[in-house]
């Protein structure tokens, strides 16, 4: 459903959101099911002037990791939308990638983005490039436009993003560039992360299900890695800090081969 509505609380666009995973915890801790084929998990690509779009598909094979490794409902369809348009609110994780700089944004696109983004939205921002002139420059100009208050910071090695779905201790992509995730927070929510490992690059798979890219120094363990950050942050976009502490405890605890005390085998 598409909700043009300026005045959308955040309490609603968070449950979209939750909805959309089927995050909503229910009595005695049972998750909620995604309901119908307007829930489903997509990630929507963010179309900005002047910036090709890159690696082109390769969100629809996060999608399918999701598909495959956890109980998400997904849509393999690729979407694209402007950061000025009404529909944002349709579309509850947003992509942004490329290799190169773009024009800065809009007023329109400020303001409505700008809202997007604090009443419950997520963008993922995924760069590969070394250059600081290009796509980081450019990325880094679009945040202060939209949070001029605010700047994009290292996320901390304890941050609820390397937890989850599976436990990670560090970032990871098709390269290295940087040991660390950055993003920007509000009331204690990570409303936009921003990646520089190129995570799309290490994603990408050709139209006979090769993949794309090699992927550097860290070869298929990398590659491997890399899916897995994709899906922790795809699980941190829908289900937010719900369970800071006890994010997927259940599951956790099995891999581990612990069990909550007084837990009968």
């Amino acid at each position: 459903m598409v909700v043009t509505r300026m005045s959308l609380t955040r309490r609603e666009m968070l449950a979209r959101i939750l909805f959309g995973a089927g995050c909503l915890l229910l009595p005695g801790g049972r998750l909620a099911r995604a309901l119908g084929p307007a829930s489903r998990f997509r990630m929507t690509r963010l179309a900005v002037a002047g910036l090709a779009p890159a690696r082109p598909g390769a969100e629809r094979r996060l999608v399918w990791e999701l598909l495959k490794r956890t109980s998400v409902a997904g849509d393999l369809n690729s979407y694209e939308i402007s950061p000025q348009s009404p529909e944002l609110f349709a579309h509850p994780v947003l992509l942004l990638a490329g290799e190169q700089g773009f024009a800065p944004f809009s007023a329109p696109a400020v303001e409505q983005l700008g809202r997007y983004l604090r009443f419950g939205g997520f963008l993922l921002a995924d760069g590969g490039s070394a250059d600081p002139t290009g796509f980081d420059a450019s990325l880094r100009t679009a945040m202060a436009q939209l949070f001029p208050r605010q700047s994009l910071r290292p996320l901390g090695a304890d941050h609820t993003i390397y937890r989850s779905f599976y436990l990670l201790d560090r970032p990871y992509g098709r390269v290295l560039n940087r040991s660390y995730l950055e993003g920007i927070e509000e009331n204690g929510r990570t409303m936009v992360v921003y990646s520089q490992n190129d995570l799309l690059g290490a994603w990408a798979r050709d139209a006979l299900g090769s993949w794309e890219l090699t992927v550097t120094p860290g070869g298929e363990h990398q590659r491997e890695m890399a899916i897995r950050m994709g899906v922790n942050i795809a699980m941190y976009a829908l289900c937010l800090d719900y369970k800071r502490d006890q994010v997927h405890v259940e599951t956790l605890l099995r891999r581990r081969r612990w069990r909550p005390r007084g837990e009968n085998e």
